[in-house]
């Protein structure tokens, strides 16, 4: 089956990657796998491959290949917009993922793009520990992004409850970057004035909630400025909950309509796991094996996301009841392209040659660490 495939596939890759033909063998031999069997289990992978060697000699050499190679990041980040043609500035949600194997925890801290039909991690940080990020880790993380693509390419930056810190938001401010982040109904906020009230208290009442709007406010736990007032803005949700957001920008009800694109990122996680890859059925615990899986992961994401563009209208998921499409753009192009593997190698192969022309090659790094 991927005998028609992969030398195509090879010749295009080593252009881009300093890796030997044998390891570039396995990475896309391991990258058509991983779609077409959907799971990222390295036992049922090497039961795929179509060889003369045993299962096991092909789950050794899987082994290998993430014992002693490493994608760089920088390098991945930039496949990844030139491959889907994404122009900058962009929405950005920064959100964690987490999992248990046994005793030990899968804590992954990830950034993603998303656009109305396409999400995709751009970066991430593999937190060796379990619970919420801290500061430092959420700095460290956007500085790597910043280095590549600069402040300018942030269009807005979404986030939940869980990133909220004055050393954090400062960061933010500092670089002129805009953000929408959720906080608590119990949050003290205070007033120009110095007036201090609870959120959940304030929204009670429409007339002082539309006045709060325009009003800057800041945490009652932190300076009276960070640099930027910040304005807070709620919504009611269907269940009935409150959702509070805080934002530096200057239009509140903009940013919360904004806001409503970081559920996209929890899409995201569901489109790697139950409805993609299964990224969770991995035995791997090593924070670099790990990264190097993920890595694998987004370029059958960019694979998939590709596919779905080359499809005719006609073929695309139509809409259902509640207005959204009945299948996600990602789902729609990684169902075609497990067809495509089985069915029509050619048109693999040309989808594989245009998505690689698109970006420039890195001479220098060759996008391995």
């Amino acid at each position: 089956m991927l005998s028609n495939i992969s030398e195509p596939l090879i010749t295009t890759l080593s252009a881009h990657l300093r890796l030997s033909k044998s390891r570039l063998e396995t990475l896309v031999k391991l990258l058509l796998l991983l779609v077409n069997v959907r799971t990222v289990n390295l036992t049922h992978i090497a039961a795929q491959f179509s060889s003369s060697a045993k299962p096991a000699s092909s789950y050794r050499r899987l082994q290998r290949f993430f014992q002693f190679v490493r994608l760089d990041a920088a390098w991945l980040a930039r496949v990844i917009v030139q491959a889907l043609n994404i122009r900058p500035p962009w929405i950005l949600c920064l959100d964690r993922t987490n999992w248990k194997f046994g005793k030990r925890n899968v804590n992954i801290l990830m950034l993603a793009i998303v656009t109305s039909r396409v999400r995709i991690p751009l970066m991430w940080a593999m937190l060796d520990k379990q619970g919420a990020s801290n500061c430092a880790e959420r700095i460290a993380l956007l500085q790597r992004y910043l280095d590549i693509f600069g402040a300018d390419s942030i269009r807005h930056l979404l986030a939940d409850r869980e990133f909220v810190g004055q050393k954090w938001m400062g960061f933010l401010i500092k670089n002129k970057i805009m953000f929408s982040i959720r906080v608590k109904g119990k949050t003290y906020v205070r007033f120009a004035g110095g007036a201090i009230c609870m959120l959940q208290t304030f929204a009670r009442n429409r007339n002082t909630w539309a006045r709060l709007r325009s009003l800057p406010a800041c945490f009652a736990t932190m300076p009276e400025s960070l640099g930027h007032p910040l304005r807070f803005a709620c919504k009611r949700l269907k269940n009935g909950e409150m959702l509070f957001i805080v934002t530096n920008s200057d239009e509140p009800l903009q940013a919360m309509n904004v806001y409503k694109r970081r559920w996209f990122i929890e899409c995201l996680f569901a489109d790697s796991k139950s409805r993609g890859m299964n990224l969770e059925d991995t035995a791997m615990t090593d924070t670099e094996k790990l990264s190097t899986l993920l890595a694998i992961v987004t370029l059958a994401m960019v694979f998939s996301y590709a596919c779905a563009r080359k499809l005719p209208r006609c073929q695309r998921s139509r809409k259902g009841p509640h207005g959204y499409p009945r299948k996600s753009c990602f789902r729609t192009g990684f169902d075609a392209l497990r067809n495509w593997i089985i069915h029509d190698a050619n048109a693999v192969i040309a989808l594989w040659k245009e998505i690689w022309k698109r970006h420039k090659s890195d001479l220098a790094g060759k996008g391995v660490v």
